[in-house]
């Protein structure tokens, strides 16, 4: 189907795509950084729309969101994609599927058929408070994503993202209405980290979030502390400093520990002093609430 958030360029057959960060501008038959959406024949075509990767139950507080609705289920969701690269990513075998698929049909095919209002059926069958779109990252099936929490809406239920935070300002001025809680992945504070691991920067991330916050849809960041890489008493303090100043003492901040994954199996699991140092930096800075995760 024909997507969202984009327009055509000046030569009218090259279409600049508005949905993430990356801003792609992409020639006929090209695919975005995400796989999952493509200029067909000068018209921005999504291929994941009510497709699933992975569906489940999940309790609210996995996502990790600890003050939204706790002790409750959500009915997450993912389709295939992912706007990033990141090397550590912990849910590469779907995120990155999209990628590995060659040509349109490929893409296509999998996952399985879901479509929007079919996931509020099952959420409210299954008992879920919500309905969380998380796993891979919900922007780049932002029109699945957007249909489903209208519907979802309607039926009185919560709609979450849990997402790295590189959609554009105009994606969640649309999103805003049918959200109510997001947890984003605040990675780092170097942008040459953001630029190494992820393959994307480190300002929008950190707009997005303001923006979040100033909307006022319920906001959780979480941290994967990756010894060597992010795990400095000076750039915990910088993340936790920017939290408090930026969004709010009351903003809770998950702190989790990393395990060797995807292309970063040689990395030792992150020691559990520096947890505890994460966490002293984030009350040290003023935060009300920090978490350790993954310990």
């Amino acid at each position: 189907m024909e997507a969202l958030l984009w327009n055509s360029a000046e030569d009218g057959r090259t279409v600049v795509c508005n949905l993430c960060s990356h801003r792609c501008r992409l020639n006929s038959n090209q695919y975005g950084r995400c796989h999952v959406r493509v200029n067909d024949g000068g018209a921005l075509r999504t291929l994941v729309y009510g497709r699933v990767i992975a569906e489940h139950v999940d309790p609210i507080e996995k996502k990790p969101l600890y003050h939204f609705l706790p002790s409750s289920a959500t009915f997450s969701i993912a389709a295939p994609g992912c706007n990033f690269r990141c090397s550590f990513c912990q849910n590469w075998s779907i995120s990155q599927a999209a990628g590995l698929r060659a040509d349109d049909s490929g893409i296509k095919d999998y996952g399985s058929a879901l479509p929007p209002q079919k996931v509020v059926e099952a959420a409210i069958k299954r008992r879920c408070e919500s309905v969380s779109f998380t796993y891979t990252e919900p922007t780049v099936f932002f029109e699945y994503a957007l249909d489903t929490a209208k519907i979802a809406k309607e039926a009185g239920l919560k709609t979450v993202f849990v997402s790295n935070g590189y959609m554009t300002p105009e994606c969640l001025d649309m999103t805003g209405p049918y959200l109510d809680a997001c947890n984003i992945d605040l990675k780092s504070f170097s942008n040459d980290f953001y630029q190494k691991h992820c393959g994307a920067t480190l300002p929008p991330v950190l707009e997005s979030l303001k923006k979040i916050k100033a909307m006022g849809i319920w906001l959780e960041v979480t941290t994967l502390v990756i010894p060597g890489e992010n795990d400095s008493e000076e750039e915990l303090a910088e993340i936790a400093r920017f939290i408090n100043n930026e969004l709010g003492s009351d903003t809770p901040w998950h702190v989790s520990r990393f395990f060797p994954r995807y292309k970063m199996p040689d990395h030792p699991v992150t020691p559990l002093p520096t947890i505890e140092t994460a966490v002293k930096a984030g009350k040290g800075a003023g935060l009300r609430y920090v978490y350790a995760g993954n310990v």
